[in-house]
C-alpha cells in the first residue's frame, strides 16, 4: 500500500507541471555516446511519447556522432576535428547524410511509432526545415575553411508547428541546405538552439552522457541543479565549468537571451531523465534560467 500511495504523490506532483506546460514547445537535442546504449535511448523516447500524451509539443534534434564516426571507420576515412567540429570534405559529407539524415534520424521515428508514439522524419528525402549558410572560423591567419560546414540561418517554423499540434514528433537531423540546395553538416547544439529560438520554445533540453554542469568537473556529486545566466558567466570567468562544457553553456545562455525560458542539461543515461527532470520540482540535471 505504501508504495501505491508513493506513486500516487508523485503523478500529484507532475500534475502541476503538466497543467502548466500543456501546449508548450519543447526542444529535446539527443547526442552523445547514450544513443548507442538502446535500453538507455528507449526510456529517452518513451518519456518524450508521454511528454507529447499529456499536452506537451516535444521537437527532436539530433546528432549522430558515434554512428558517423563507425561508417567513417568502416569507410577507411579518418576523422578530422579542427577546433573541435568535424571537417567536412565531400566523402564525408556524403557518410555524414547517410549516418545521421537517414539511419539515425529514420531509426529514432521507428522507435517512436513502436512505443505507440506518432513522429515525422524532417529529413532531405521529406521535408527539410533548416537552412542556412556556409561556416568559417576566425583565426590570426584569415577565415579557416571547414568544408561542408554550415550554421542554421532560417527554420521553417510553419511545417514543424503544423506537426506539433498534429500530435506528432518531428524529428530533425542537424543538417541544413544553403540557397543553392548544398547540403552542409551543422553541429547538434547550435542546430538545437537555433530550432528552440525559431519556434519560442517553453524548453531547450540538452541530453547526453554528463549530467550536467559541475563545480568540480569530475566529480558528479558537485552537480549544480540550477544556474541563472549571470551566475553560469562567473562560473565561466572563474574557471569552475569545464571548458568542453563552456560552448554548450554560452550556446544556452545565448537562447536565453533570444527569449527560451529554460534550458536543461542532463544525463541520457539515467533511466526517464527526462521526465525526472520537467515533472518533478528537484530534477537531475541542471537548469539555466535568465534570473
Amino acid at each position: 500500500m505504501d508504495e501505491a500511495i508513493a506513486k500516487a504523490d508523485t503523478l500529484i506532483e507532475a500534475l502541476g507541471w503538466i497543467r502548466r506546460f500543456r501546449d508548450k514547445v519543447t526542444v529535446i537535442k539527443l547526442g552523445g555516446s547514450f544513443m548507442d546504449d538502446a535500453n538507455a535511448l528507449q526510456h529517452v523516447l518513451l518519456d518524450i511519447v508521454f511528454m507529447e500524451s499529456v499536452g506537451m509539443r516535444p521537437v527532436i534534434v539530433h546528432g549522430g556522432g558515434p554512428a558517423i564516426n563507425r561508417a567513417m571507420d568502416e569507410a577507411g576515412i579518418p576523422p578530422r576535428f579542427v577546433q573541435g567540429r568535424r571537417y567536412t570534405d565531400d566523402a564525408t559529407l556524403a557518410i555524414v547524410e547517410q549516418a545521421l539524415a537517414v539511419e539515425v534520424n529514420e531509426r529514432l521515428t521507428a522507435e517512436i511509432e513502436k512505443l505507440e508514439g506518432r513522429a515525422m522524419n524532417l529529413n532531405f528525402k521529406t521535408t527539410n526545415v533548416l537552412f542556412g549558410e556556409r561556416l568559417q572560423l576566425d583565426s590570426d591567419d584569415g577565415p579557416i575553411d571547414l568544408g561542408h560546414v554550415g550554421r542554421v540561418t532560417r527554420v521553417d517554423r510553419l511545417t514543424i508547428d503544423n506537426l506539433c499540434y498534429a500530435g506528432q514528433v518531428p524529428v530533425i537531423p542537424s543538417m541544413c541546405l544553403d540557397d543553392q540546395g548544398h547540403k552542409l553538416n551543422v553541429n547538434a547544439d547550435t542546430a538545437a538552439t537555433a530550432v528552440a529560438q525559431a519556434l519560442g520554445a517553453e524548453k531547450l533540453v540538452f541530453m547526453s552522457d554528463v549530467n550536467g554542469v559541475r563545480a568540480d568537473k569530475d566529480d558528479p556529486a558537485t552537480l549544480i541543479h540550477s544556474l541563472t545566466a549571470s551566475q553560469a558567466r562567473e562560473l565561466i570567468s572563474s574557471g569552475a565549468i569545464d571548458r568542453g562544457m563552456i560552448p554548450k553553456v554560452e550556446a544556452c545562455l545565448d537562447t536565453l537571451d533570444k527569449g527560451v525560458r529554460k534550458i536543461h542539461i542532463i544525463d541520457g543515461r539515467i533511466r526517464h531523465s527526462l521526465l525526472l527532470e520537467i515533472y518533478t520540482t528537484t530534477g537531475v540535471g541542471t537548469q539555466l534560467v535568465q534570473q
